[in-house]
């Protein structure tokens, strides 16, 4: 299995930082935000790696990772994304050559996550795994794709950015894909805001019957707002002071 993060955008709603550089650059705690994705692919085992960028500092992603071998990355490749705000599933289909009809662990850039994934990895058979986190504020929830299930609690479909969310359970921004997701991207058209949204993708699996879910245990946070880029630097500082003091 290769390993894709999507590392693109603007990153506006970190505006004055991210006028200095790519989100995705900025500091959590003692490492770079990418720094942190690619560990938890490297955790898992999957050492084949292709990091999505785009906007005015894409190149600055090559200064701070080189050719990924002192993260412990065997084989590191950059894509483009021309288009920085066309959505996260425009930004996966340029994996398509990358992943040479193999199965693909996609990872948001701006993920932070403790959880070991590498027995769900070794798992995967073939669809889609959609990693989904429990959010107890509503407001928070709202900014995520939002699971809905039925009584028996099988996944029926996912709810993206929904004014009245019908689980408590978000999309994290890790996923497990066949090969067939690429054909899919290209059957999704735009969204409202102009996106190929990886909620349409999740949800052709989904129809299908071939999406599997499970809850990522342990911490997450995205940190594309204040508050979590501070509450991601908060929970590593302290969980490295742990380190330190045991």
């Amino acid at each position: 299995m290769k390993g894709v993060i999507l590392a693109g955008g603007l990153g506006t709603r970190l505006y004055p930082l991210t006028y200095a550089t790519n989100k995705h650059l900025l500091p959590i705690f003692d490492k770079p935000m990418i720094f942190y994705p690619i560990s938890t692919l490297i955790q898992a085992g999957i050492k084949e790696i292709l990091v999505v960028v785009s906007g005015p500092y894409a190149g600055h992603f090559i200064r701070v990772l080189k050719n990924g071998k002192e993260l412990g990355v065997d084989h590191l490749e950059f894509a483009y994304q021309e288009k920085p705000d066309g959505g996260i599933a425009d930004a996966l289909l340029l994996a398509e050559e990358f992943a040479d009809g193999r199965d693909i662990c996609v990872i948001l850039g701006d993920n932070t996550t403790d959880a070991k994934i590498k027995d769900s990895i070794d798992g995967f058979q073939d669809g889609a795994l959609l990693f989904f986190k429990k959010i107890e504020d509503p407001e928070s929830l709202r900014r995520f794709g939002v699971a809905v299930f039925d009584k028996d609690n099988k996944l029926l479909k996912i709810e993206e950015k929904p004014k009245n969310p019908q689980s408590q359970f978000a999309a994290t921004g890790l996923y497990v894909y066949d090969n067939k997701v690429f054909d899919y991207i290209r059957k999704c058209s735009p969204s409202w805001r102009q996106e190929i949204e990886i909620t349409d993708v999740n949800n052709h699996y989904i129809a299908r019957g071939k999406a599997n879910w499970t809850n990522l245990s342990g911490f997450w946070s995205d940190s594309g707002t204040f508050e979590t880029l501070y509450l991601a630097n908060s929970y590593w500082a302290k969980k490295h002071e742990d380190r330190q003091n045991s």
